[in-house]
């Protein structure tokens, strides 16, 4: 994780993995956030996002992929 998290005061995925808007945990640790999707196209639609912003998967860090 960079040694300071960047957060996107826009981004609802940042807004979710700081708690300031809820969701249906599945799993969290140091670096990841896992939740249910609000709108599943399937059920059991689990979406995971790092707890730190980023535009493109490709560029979260390599402990975090």
């Amino acid at each position: 994780m960079p040694d300071t998290p960047r957060f996107d005061a826009d981004c609802v995925f940042c807004k979710i993995a700081q708690g300031q808007l809820p969701c249906g945990k599945v799993y969290e640790d140091e670096r990841i956030l896992a939740f249910m999707d609000i709108a599943p196209l399937a059920d059991g639609h689990i979406l995971l996002i790092p707890k730190h912003h980023v535009d493109w998967t490709s560029q979260a860090d390599a402990e975090t992929l």
